[in-house]
């Protein structure tokens, strides 16, 4: 993917039966980052389980796209960054980035530990109006990961506050019936609804951290 109009038009193209029918996982995580999977063999689980894509987004670290050269159009770049933003701890995943991008590579992790820790990442001080600058600088589009995560009295507030800045989507195909869906009162619908009133892309993904994908 070379610019932010190629990238959207991909995404756009996903239904919502791809990604809970398992045929487009946009949230993987390898041992780059906190995952159990090896880089180069989710790719090819991924193939031969038919996929149509897959994007792996370790945490703050594009090094498994560098260190593999990967050049592979199944695969999506992107990469999930730990981000702060009005006082609201959350994930921005970026898509159809370029990873050797100058500009974003200044946002990347420094050494491992702030790719893996919890205690290390909650700490990090990304200026999120200028990650997104670069994403899109970049070539890519920026996404709020989870947002059934984000501790917001109004997430639609949070929301809309977000596309000022420039958020391109949402990511709604996730896995919510889990703690977070009865703590938080989200559930697909709602995020597909925010999602929805704003014109925001839709993506999703199972956030793998495993060795084998589904």
């Amino acid at each position: 993917m070379t610019n932010n109009k190629s990238i959207k038009d991909l995404i756009k193209s996903f239904t919502q039966e791809d990604f809970t029918e398992h045929k487009v996982n946009l949230h993987i995580h390898t041992n780059f980052s906190d995952g159990q999977a090896d880089f180069t063999d989710i790719i090819k689980q991924a193939k031969q389980k038919g996929y149509k894509h897959i994007a792996i987004s370790d945490h703050n670290t594009v090094d498994g796209y560098i260190k593999n050269k990967l050049e592979d159009d199944f695969v999506i770049p992107a990469i999930e960054f730990d981000v702060w933003y009005r006082g609201v701890f959350m994930h921005l995943l970026a898509y159809g980035i370029d990873v050797n991008n100058k500009e974003l590579q200044c946002f990347y992790a420094k050494t491992k530990r702030e790719t893996e820790l919890d205690i290390i990442r909650i700490f990090a001080r990304r200026d999120i109006k200028k990650l997104i600058k670069a994403i899109h600088n970049a070539g890519g589009i920026a996404v709020l990961a989870h947002p059934a995560c984000c501790f917001t009295l109004s997430l639609d507030d949070f929301v809309s506050k977000l596309i000022s800045i420039g958020l391109d989507g949402i990511e709604v195909y996730y896995p919510y019936p889990r703690w977070r869906k009865y703590l938080r009162f989200c559930t697909c619908e709602h995020i597909a609804h925010i999602a929805d009133k704003y014109n925001l892309l839709k993506t999703g993904g199972t956030d793998l951290h495993k060795k084998n994908i589904n």
